[in-house]
């Protein structure tokens, strides 16, 4: 069907699809991004994602970011065979997607695809930085090559989400450790401890700029690590009646504290 059949049988599709097409401009992440440059080299990698998943040809716009709050509007200038792409930087994009409550959030290590799904929600949401946390009721056995391959997974994770949803600053997700030496590390002014037993909520808390946030596991933290973590400067913090499953209670944690003190 020619485009001026298309036109008069379809034309709301017509100007959908088009609209759609000129507004829908991957995002990428890339380590490759110099600032001052107007021509940038993207490595084997990502020229595999831009000609073979996304199927890119040059002219095509793309925005690119470092992860460090460095951004740009570009064009696909030509690919290099399946190796190399090269990028026509056109202008810089400056935007402020950063929550000015930095969040560093302490998860407790949960089985199967939920730690992924946290990880990804939690980044959507404005987290600053991750630290996967073995507590003692943790079921997760993990260790050597495995846990490295798996924590190197999340930061891919982590990106991904940065990619969706438009953040220029990529979280780290750090090392695991266990819940009693992250709690002992931390220093910011304000330190929570989401527990359902609390008596305390959220709204009698004061403004912070930065904030420790810790979530335990399926099973729970301990009564030792909820001391440990007060005995370290925590509150313990209920929020409602009910029990959350680990993954919800780190995200309906982060959204208050983002409804509270952040930018929602």
């Amino acid at each position: 069907m020619c485009i001026q059949t298309l036109k008069s049988c379809h034309p709301r599709l017509y100007i959908k699809r088009t609209v759609d097409n000129k507004m829908r401009i991957p995002r990428i992440y890339t380590k490759a991004l110099e600032q001052g440059s107007d021509k940038i080299c993207l490595g084997p990698e990502t020229s595999h994602y831009l000609g073979r998943v996304l199927r890119m040809k040059p002219n095509q716009s793309l925005r690119l970011f470092d992860g460090q709050g460095y951004e740009v509007l570009a064009e696909i200038d030509s690919f290099e065979g399946k190796q190399k792409t090269w990028i026509h930087v056109h202008e810089v994009i400056e935007q402020d997607t950063e929550s000015p409550v930095r969040i560093h959030l302490g998860q407790s290590i949960s089985k199967g695809d939920r730690m992924e799904f946290t990880i990804q929600k939690s980044v959507e949401l404005g987290v600053s930085e991750i630290t996967p946390l073995w507590a003692e009721r943790c079921e997760v056995k993990l260790k050597g090559d495995r846990l490295a391959k798996k924590v190197e997974h999340w930061q891919g994770i982590a990106i991904s989400a940065c990619e969706q949803s438009g953040r220029s600053f990529v979280p780290t997700i750090r090392a695991p450790i266990t819940v009693s030496e992250w709690v002992k590390q931390r220093d910011e002014s304000t330190k929570i401890t989401l527990h359902h037993r609390a008596t305390t909520s959220l709204k009698e808390m004061p403004t912070p700029k930065e904030a420790a946030l810790l979530i335990g596991p399926e099973g729970g933290l301990s009564e030792q690590e909820i001391a440990l973590s007060e005995d370290n400067g925590f509150q313990s913090i209920a929020m409602g009646p009910r029990v959350l499953r680990t993954e919800t209670a780190s995200l309906a944690a982060l959204s208050l504290i983002q409804y509270q003190w952040g930018d929602f």
